[in-house]
């Protein structure tokens, strides 16, 4: 296999577009899976704390639901930041809507945040399996946050999920599969995308949602 770089080139729109044209060059069934899905919506979070308590709060609910969690905690405490989230207490977030576990883990990366164990602009110095070992070692960042946060808001090129349910449901439907892949078969199949496994995510997760959409129709 071919080395790459430890780190990964920013997955802007000018790398995405290469990086799908390389993809589809590399596996008909991408390029299908290409055309299925259309234009690739522009997604794309900010660095920092926010982001991450944004995609905690999204873990595991619908998007409305996780929506209306996330206004109430900005309405309550304004800019959401370490500061702001240890001003208040668990019980105050579970006023909100927030699990107690999902609380718990925010306020808990907040303070890490605060002693320096969770450095969120070290990480951008660190390769892709540095940067996950980093952020996984702070309790309630697991690998899918770490992997999620590194994709969208650090714009990593060759980070992907495998454990996210959508995309083995995307790759099952891509590659005519008998059932859905799980995370250990998802994940060797896309050693084969490397160094461009993020854009392979952002492609799969735009299938899905284009599936969604069809079975709503």
């Amino acid at each position: 296999m071919a080395k790459h770089p430890a780190i990964s080139v920013t997955l802007d729109d000018a790398a995405l577009a290469k990086a799908l044209r390389a993809l589809s060059r590399r596996d008909k069934r991408l390029a299908q899976a290409i055309r299925f899905a259309g234009p690739l919506p522009e997604r794309s979070l900010s660095r920092g704390f926010a982001t991450l308590v944004k995609i905690i709060v999204e873990q595991q609910l619908s998007l409305a639901a996780a929506a209306a969690i996330q206004a109430r905690l900005e309405a309550e405490i304004g800019v959401v930041t370490p500061d702001t989230v240890l001003s208040r207490d668990v019980a105050h977030l579970r006023a909100l809507g927030l699990g107690a576990r999902k609380a718990e883990y925010i306020q808990g990366i907040a303070g890490a945040l605060q002693t320096g164990d969770l450095d969120l602009v070290r990480i951008r110095q660190l390769s892709d399996a540095e940067a996950i070992t980093h952020l996984t070692a702070i309790r309630g960042i697991g690998p899918w946050t770490a992997e999620v946060y590194l994709l969208f808001a650090e714009g990593r090129s060759d980070i992907f999920p495998a454990g996210d349910i959508a995309l083995q449901a995307a790759a099952q439907f891509s590659f005519d599969l008998p059932g859905r892949p799980g995370t250990d078969a998802l994940r060797e199949m896309a050693e084969d995308w490397r160094p461009w496994r993020g854009a392979a995510a952002r492609l799969l997760w735009h299938v899905y949602r284009r599936l969604k959409e069809q079975n709503r129709s």
